[in-house]
């Protein structure tokens, strides 16, 4: 039997001309994009190190238990920390955010061990991201390693998207995210962005990298309780103010009820005043809108709240506050980090939608879970949560997506996405307005919503 540890020491001077191949080059612009900078970061199989640089870690680990490439790694780079340590052995008394595993899975003698051991060295944000070679690609890769194109390997696991789900599962972890990568592995100038860029994104299936974002499986038992703040934004909603403070319930450790006005031409303002008086014994802030549009105001009372959980209720109440709690129980038992709501499961009351815009609600839904890699039935219901600390990283990581969005779901959606925040919908019963009109113009807002999906296409599916 081959001893593998000597395999990889007799491997370690050719990984600094591998690691200069197109192949490789793609797999750090790609884990750039999904980590975050500036976290603390464990690589497991690190070999030279240069991934675990490509993603600006404040703290970077990388392990390797070859020697010769733990010694390349940090003469590279001297401003990250390398061990020669085994996966399945490796200890740390610190806590990780992310954790690498590059076309690492393949060569492990137990997979599901390592995952197991991996969870000592995580805590309940933990990410784990990794990538492995598709099957259909097997003949291709055996052929281009004994053609030199490929860096040589010994016998490998092949393992199937649906065995690495199982394995996941079994190792008490959470596939949050999947997607595949790469049509064209080669360097050849043109045809390569073109294809990977541009025509991949369509083929999924014969893309030769899998890539898995996880987390650990909450335990609701041991979580806590947290306080709640509920933003309401309110233009010409002056019929529904005192009933969305009587219909909203407390939940957890109390309940704030943020009203934010926005530009209204009925009495709107003065309603939400004098609510606000009449109801003493509910914790209810009052805001005035600088900004345009729903997501403008979400914001600005977003940057208000004093809750754990920040929740979005649409003043027009057709989705009823008394499903509030079934929101604020996936956020706290960690089942969702990102509760997203859903009017296109159960049925609805008559004149609640009109068919066209239903048929588009269920298109952007079907559009934007192919973007984003996970499942989102229904992107414009307007009742959405999660949590404060959350909402800071997708605010602080705005840049990258930019201020596009007056309506303020995709601002949320997309921001949860490129954190890989474990995202769930949870289907509401939607009612018939009773007070006032739509602020949602179809044509128009309906052509604004093309052009953010095309947006986010740029962003989130067609890389570079």
């Amino acid at each position: 039997m081959i001893d593998r540890r000597a395999f990889y020491e007799q491997r370690a001077p050719c990984r600094l001309r591998e690691t200069n191949r197109y192949y490789q080059q793609s797999l750090r612009n790609h884990y750039g994009f999904l980590v975050p900078p500036g976290l603390r970061v464990l690589e497991v199989g690190c070999g030279v190190g240069d991934l675990l640089a490509a993603v600006k870690p404040s703290k970077g680990v990388g392990i390797d238990f070859s020697e010769g490439m733990v010694k390349l790694a940090r003469e590279r780079h001297p401003d990250l920390e390398f061990k020669v340590a085994d996966a399945a052995e490796f200890s740390s008394t610190e806590k990780f955010d992310y954790i690498i595993l590059s076309d690492l899975v393949n060569d492990l003698p137990d997979v599901q061990g390592v995952l197991e051991h991996l969870k000592k060295v995580s805590h309940s944000g933990t990410r784990l991201v990794l990538n492995f070679f598709n099957n259909l690609w097997r003949p291709i890769l055996g052929g281009a390693e004994k053609m030199g194109a490929k860096a040589p390997t010994l016998l490998q696991n092949w393992l199937s998207l649906d065995d690495m789900t199982n394995l996941l599962h079994l190792a008490g972890w959470e596939g949050i995210r999947t997607e595949t990568r790469l049509l064209w592995p080669a360097g050849t100038p043109l045809v390569a962005p073109l294809i990977n860029r541009w025509i991949a994104p369509f083929l999924p299936h014969f893309c030769v990298t899998v890539v898995v974002v996880a987390r650990l499986k909450s335990q609701p038992d041991s979580r806590p309780q947290y306080k709640c703040s509920v933003v309401i934004p309110a233009r010409n909603e002056a019929g529904n103010i005192e009933a969305a403070v009587q219909r909203t319930p407390e939940m957890g450790l109390g309940t704030e009820i943020i009203f934010i006005e926005g530009h209204s031409k009925d009495n709107t303002w003065e309603e939400i005043q004098r609510v606000a008086v009449k109801y003493p014994q509910r914790e209810i802030k009052v805001l005035k809108q600088q900004t345009k549009g729903k997501g403008g105001a979400v914001r600005e009372a977003f940057a208000a709240a004093t809750g754990d959980i920040l929740f979005i209720l649409d003043a027009d109440l057709t989705m009823p506050p008394e499903e509030l709690p079934k929101f604020y129980e996936a956020a706290r038992s960690g089942t969702a980090e990102f509760v997203n709501g859903v009017r296109l499961v159960y049925p609805m009351e008559d004149e609640a939608m009109q068919f066209l815009n239903m048929l588009a609600n269920k298109a952007f839904g079907l559009t934007f879970s192919w973007l984003l890699g996970q499942n989102i039935k229904d992107t414009l219901c307007g009742t959405k949560v999660l949590f404060r600390s959350d909402y800071e990283l997708i605010a602080k990581n705005r840049s990258y997506f930019g201020d596009f969005d007056p309506f303020g779901d995709f601002d949320l959606i997309f921001g949860a996405a490129k954190l890989n925040l474990r995202m769930v919908d949870l289907p509401i019963r939607y009612r018939a307005r009773t007070y006032g009109e739509t602020n949602i113009h179809r044509w128009s807002h309906g052509w604004l919503l093309l052009r953010m999906v095309m947006f986010a296409a740029r962003r989130m599916k067609f890389l570079k």
